[in-house]
C-alpha cells in the first residue's frame, strides 16, 4: 500500500469515517482505494469471533474456539517462553477464524483481590507481568495476527469503572501501573493498543493527551493505533487530537461529522486526523500481508497443547506429608461439582465458547478408580442435607478426599467487584464436615483470584488450580497423580484477609473517585514493608521434588548507568522427582534514600533437572532493575550506593545474596 498517496486522495469525510468502527468488530475499509476493513475480536484465551446469529437467551453467539488458561495461571507459570508457546497457538487459532486483531494482553496490575476481573490480568509485579506481556504479543503476532494490549492504562476496577476517577501519583503510575505496558509495547510491539474507560487524574483515558502521546509514543516509542475500549471514548474530536486513532465499536453518524466539523472550523488540524489515519492503514497493511501465510488450525491439537499449558499454571501451596502425588492403589474420593462440571474460564468478554471440556472426572477413569459425590450445586450455590451427608460417607470410606471447590461463575466477572474474598459458605461447611472424618485431604481451588482460607491449618495440601482452560480438569489429574510435578508459582500475594490488603481503606473509592493513597505500596512491596503475616507470598510454589541453590555471581560488583550485569545461580534436583524450578532475581537498596521497597523482583528464570541434575539460571540487571521514578526531574533516577541481589525461591524464601555497587546519577547526589 502507498499510504501517503491513499491519504492524499482520500476525502476529509472517508479520513473521519475510518477513525470510527464500521460496526461492532470491524473498522472502515475505503474499497475505491483498494483499503479493506480488519476484523477484530475478543478473547486472550481464545478466540471469541461473534457469528452474528444469537442463542435462545438472546446472546450473540460466537464461534466454538479452544478456551486456554486464563493469564492468572499463564503468568504463575513465570516462563516468558510458555506464553509466547500459547500466543503462537492463538495466533494460529485467529487465522484459522479470519480474525486480524486479537484484542489482549490485559496487563493491568492487581491491586485489589475484589477486581472482578483479576482473572485476566497477570500479576501484582510490572515485572513480571510485562515479561509475560511481551512474550504473549510476540507470540501471537509471530503468527501474523495483530494483539491489542489492554486496557491503557490503570483499570483497577470494575465498580464505576466508565466514570471513575483514579487519583494516582506519578511515581505509583511510572512505577507500578504502568510498567507492564512499558515493557509490552518496548518488547513486544503490539499493532494496537486499547485505552480504559476510567479517567487518570481528571482526563478520561480515550483524550489523554499526556497517556497517549507523551508517555506512550514519546517516552516509549509506539508507532502503532490506539482503540478505545467498546464504549469508552468521551469526546471522539478531543480523543483524536490526543492521539487515540480508532473508536469503537461505530457509534453514530455524528461522530464523524464531528471530526469534519472540528477540521473545518479549525478545532481540530488535519494534520492530526492525517496522524491517526496513517496509523490506521499502517495496522491494515500489517492485517494484509498477515493474511499470506496460512496455518493449519486444529482444534483437536490445541486441546492437548491447552492441557500442557495448564499444568504449568497451576500452583501447589501446600502438601504436608507428602500427601501428593497420590498414588495408585489409594481409595480416592473426589468430591465438589467442579470435579464434574469444572470452572475453567471467567465472566464478561473473554468468555469462550470452548470446542470441549475436560472434567477431572472424566480424565480419572484411565488413571485410577475412584468414588464420587457432587456435594453442592455451584450455580446455585446451595447444598441439600442429603448431598452433605452422602459427601461425608463417601470421604469416610476413602484413604484420601480430594474436593474440587472454588468460586461460582456469579462471583467474579467483567462488569462488577468481589464484595468479599470467602469461599461460597455451603462450600466451606462441606470442607469441615469432611476434614471431621476425614485427615488426608486435599483441596483443589478453581478461582480467578485469591480466597480467605480459615481452614488452611487443617488441610494438608491445597492445589491452586485457577482458571486452567477447557484441558484444566486433564491438568489437574496430572499433577494430582504425578504425571508431572507442579511448577507454578504465585504471581500475587495470598494475604490472610482483606482487610490486609493495602487498597483496602480506599477500594472502590467514594462515588466517582478513588485515591490510589497507598501509592507504589502494592501487593509484596506491602507485605514486606509492614512485615506482615499473609496466607501465601508472592511467588510460593512447591514441588513433588526440593532444589538446593548454590554458587551466586554477578558478572560485576559495580554497576554504572548503561551496563548490563549479569547474575546466575546454580540450581540442584536433590529430591527424586523430575521437575523445573523458577528462580526469582530480586534487587534489594541497602543504603539511606527515598523511601523503596524492601525487594522488587527484577529477574526470573526456570530449569527443567532431572533427579540429582544441575544447570545455571542466568538473568541481566540493567538501568532499569536499580532506578526509581523522581517526581522532580520526571525521570527514571539510580541512587549510588549497595544493592543487595537475590536469589530466591519465593519473596519470602530468599537462598543466596550478593553485593554490587551501584553509581549514582546526578540528580542524586
Amino acid at each position: 500500500m502507498d499510504i501517503r498517496k491513499i491519504i492524499s486522495e482520500m476525502t476529509l469525510e472517508e479520513k473521519a469515517a475510518l477513525c470510527q468502527g464500521k460496526n461492532t468488530w470491524e473498522t472502515v475499509g475505503v474499497p475505491r482505494l483498494g483499503v479493506p476493513s480488519v476484523w477484530v475480536s475478543d478473547g486472550p484465551i481464545g478466540v471469541r469471533k461473534e457469528t452474528g446469529g444469537q442463542d435462545e437467551n438472546g446472546e450473540n453467539t460466537t464461534a466454538e474456539a479452544v478456551c486456554f488458561p486464563a493469564m492468572v495461571g499463564l503468568a504463575a507459570s513465570f516462563d516468558p517462553e510458555l506464553a509466547r508457546f500459547a500466543g503462537n497457538t492463538l495466533g494460529e487459532a485467529s487465522r484459522g477464524l479470519d480474525v486480524d486483531v486479537l484484542l489482549g494482553p490485559a496487563m493491568n496490575i492487581k491491586r485489589s483481590p475484589l477486581c472482578g476481573r483479576n482473572f485476566e490480568y497477570a500479576s501484582e509485579d510490572p515485572y513480571l507481568a510485562g515479561q509475560i506481556g511481551a512474550a504473549y504479543i510476540k507470540g501471537v503476532q509471530e503468527k501474523g495476527v495483530g494483539t491489542s494490549l489492554k486496557h491503557f492504562a490503570a483499570n483497577n476496577q470494575e465498580t464505576r469503572r466508565f466514570t471513575i476517577d483514579e487519583r494516582i501519583s506519578e511515581r505509583a503510575l511510572r512505577e507500578i501501573y504502568l510498567a507492564a505496558f512499558e515493557n509490552s509495547v518496548r518488547e513486544g510491539k503490539p499493532w494496537t493498543v486499547m485505552c480504559s474507560y476510567n479517567k487518570i487524574n481528571g482526563v478520561y483515558s480515550s483524550e489523554n493527551k499526556w497517556l497517549l502521546t507523551d508517555v506512550l509514543r514519546g517516552d516509549w516509542g509506539y508507532e502503532g493505533a490506539v482503540m478505545t475500549d467498546w464504549g469508552a471514548t468521551a469526546d471522539h474530536v478531543k480523543g483524536i487530537d490526543a492521539g487515540m486513532s480508532l473508536e469503537m465499536p461505530r457509534s453514530c453518524d455524528e461522530d464523524d461529522a464531528s471530526v469534519v466539523r472540528a477540521v473545518r472550523e479549525g478545532r481540530l488540524s488535519e494534520a492530526a486526523l492525517d496522524r491517526e489515519v496513517e496509523r490506521l492503514l499502517r495496522l491494515t497493511e500489517k492485517c494484509i500481508e498477515g493474511k499470506k501465510t496460512e496455518y493449519e488450525y486444529d482444534a483437536g491439537q490445541q486441546h492437548h497443547m491447552a492441557r500442557r499449558i495448564a499444568r504449568e499454571t497451576m500452583v501447589l501451596l501446600k502438601n504436608e506429608g507428602g500427601l501428593l502425588p497420590i498414588h495408585g492403589n489409594k481409595k480416592v474420593a473426589i468430591i465438589g461439582e467442579f470435579a464434574e462440571r469444572p470452572r475453567y474460564q471467567g465472566g464478561g468478554s473473554s468468555h469462550i465458547r470452548a470446542t470441549e471440556v475436560l472434567s477431572a472426572l472424566e480424565a480419572l477413569r484411565s488413571v485410577s478408580a475412584f468414588t464420587y459425590a457432587k456435594g453442592f450445586d455451584a450455580n446455585a450455590d446451595t447444598m441439600s442435607d442429603a448431598q452433605y451427608e452422602e459427601a461425608l460417607e463417601t470421604a469416610r470410606a476413602a484413604d484420601i478426599a480430594v474436593l474440587f471447590l472454588g468460586l461460582p461463575d456469579a462471583y467474579e466477572s467483567e462488569g462488577y467487584d468481589r464484595t468479599h474474598m470467602r469461599i461460597p459458605a455451603c462450600q466451606e461447611k462441606l470442607l469441615n464436615g469432611i476434614l471431621d472424618v476425614q485427615e488426608n485431604v486435599c483441596v483443589v481451588l478453581h478461582n480467578g483470584a485469591p480466597v480467605e482460607m480459615p481452614w488452611v491449618d487443617r488441610v494438608p495440601a491445597i492445589l491452586e488450580a485457577y482458571l486452567g482452560g477447557q484441558a484444566a480438569g486433564g491438568a489437574v489429574v496430572d499433577l494430582l497423580f504425578g504425571a508431572v510435578s507442579p511448577c507454578a508459582k504465585l504471581a500475587e500475594t495470598f494475604p490472610v484477609r482483606l482487610e490486609d490488603n493495602p487498597s483496602y481503606p480506599y477500594y472502590p473509592g467514594y462515588r466517582d473517585r478513588v485515591d490510589y493513597a497507598e501509592g507504589i505500596w502494592v501487593g509484596y512491596r506491602w507485605y514486606d514493608i509492614k512485615k506482615m503475616d499473609v496466607l501465601f507470598p508472592f511467588g510460593h510454589g512447591l514441588s513433588y521434588t526440593t532444589f538446593a541453590y548454590s554458587d551466586l555471581k554477578l558478572s560485576s560488583d559495580r554497576f554504572s548507568r548503561g551496563d548490563k550485569t549479569e547474575v546466575s545461580v546454580r540450581v540442584t534436583n536433590t529430591g527424586r522427582f523430575a521437575a523445573k524450578e523458577t528462580v526469582q532475581f530480586y534487587v534489594r537498596p541497602d543504603h539511606a534514600g527515598r523511601p523503596r521497597p524492601i525487594r522488587e523482583l527484577k529477574g526470573i528464570g526456570k530449569i527443567f533437572l532431572q533427579p540429582g541434575e544441575s544447570g545455571m539460571v542466568t538473568a541481566v540487571l540493567d538501568d532499569r532493575s536499580f532506578a526509581c521514578w523522581d517526581e522532580e526531574s520526571h525521570d527514571w533516577l539510580i541512587e549510588g550506593g549497595r544493592y543487595i541481589i537475590e536469589a530466591a525461591a519465593s519473596s519470602r524464601d530468599i537462598r543466596l545474596s550478593a553485593a554490587i555497587e551501584a553509581e549514582g546519577d546526578p540528580e542524586c547526589l
